[in-house]
């Protein structure tokens, strides 16, 4: 139920994620999964994609699914507009559901908010002819907000309405009606479709290097940060292990962050630097940035590389 990017092609293939035919639907920011199951519960023909950063939220919404035999629902820890770029392919979806999203209430935060002009262009490109977007909050200027981007945006017309009866069974929702807060509801129906081309993540091959020299002890190591192009690379740390040294790696570009371990260890070739075995990342320029910043530290301290593949 657990989608893993790293092997899966992009963008998916619903019939064969889900094993069926069948109107496919998003929920960006799934909490612990209760709504989710409400939709399934409703719409049984429905095959649903939940998108949470949170990893224990994500925890809570598997055994959630899996305690209420919810069979038709799969999740993917990390950024739903990650998902919706990559996941989905061009008018795969038939609706998309953001219910109580973080509003960002100040000014100088307001470009993390995720229903801004840019996320429209590209919704626009993700949902059917007729798809649309429901989206509920407490937070009444962030509604104004959204409600401005996507009509900035012309791609899309907007009503509002009272939020529907299973929307008000969220935790959130629950929260907020508990503390006598109101709630706000909208529905962003598709019109047109953004000109912009909105292709997946580029993948590439695994990246390493082959290198002749003594490796220095991990002691010698420190943090190294490396940006450029939208791309940012941390090597936070390194520690010594049997057969060389270990690295860790945080790798953050295009709405996706990933923790990846390299190593350093003999070969029969020479010094191999590259992914620790059973490290599988979804292999990005950032990914292949990683593996360059340490064969750069290496070089400066002595080693030469015979063969670069990244």
């Amino acid at each position: 139920m657990l989608l893993v990017p790293a092997s899966l092609p992009f963008p998916l293939s619903p019939a064969a994620v889900y094993g069926r035919e069948g109107p496919w639907v998003l929920e960006i920011g799934v909490g612990d999964g209760r709504f989710l199951v409400e939709l399934a519960r409703a719409h049984p023909g429905w095959n649903l994609l939940g998108a949470e950063v949170a990893p224990a939220s994500v925890s809570r919404a598997l055994r959630r699914l899996r305690r209420e035999g919810v069979g038709q629902a799969r999740l993917y820890l990390g950024d739903g507009r990650f998902a919706l770029r990559n996941l989905a392919g061009r008018r795969s979806l038939a609706r998309v559901y953001v219910n109580f999203p973080d509003p960002w209430p100040k000014q100088k935060h307001h470009e993390r908010r995720l229903l801004r002009r840019p996320f429209f262009e590209l919704l626009s490109t993700r949902l059917q002819d007729g798809g649309e977007l429901l989206f509920t909050t407490d937070h009444e200027e962030y509604f104004h907000f959204a409600i401005g981007e996507a009509r900035a945006s012309g791609l899309f017309a907007v009503t509002t309405a009272p939020p529907p009866p299973e929307t008000l069974r969220t935790k959130y929702a629950r929260k907020w009606l508990d503390q006598s807060k109101p709630i706000f509801h909208a529905r962003f129906a598709k019109t047109a479709e953004a000109e912009a081309d909105f292709p997946p993540l580029r993948r590439y091959p695994v990246p390493h290097a082959l290198m002749q020299g003594t490796p220095p002890p991990a002691s010698e190591f420190t943090k190294l940060v490396a940006t450029d192009a939208g791309v940012n690379v941390v090597l936070l740390e390194a520690w010594q292990a049997a057969a060389g040294m270990v690295v860790l790696a945080r790798v953050e570009e295009e709405e996706l962050t990933q923790e990846v371990l390299l190593e350093v260890r003999p070969s029969s070739k020479g010094v191999y630097v590259g992914l620790r075995p059973n490290c599988n990342p979804l292999v990005t320029a950032g990914v292949k940035r990683a593996v360059g910043l340490l064969v750069d530290w290496l070089e400066k301290r002595g080693l030469q590389a015979a063969q670069r593949s990244y």
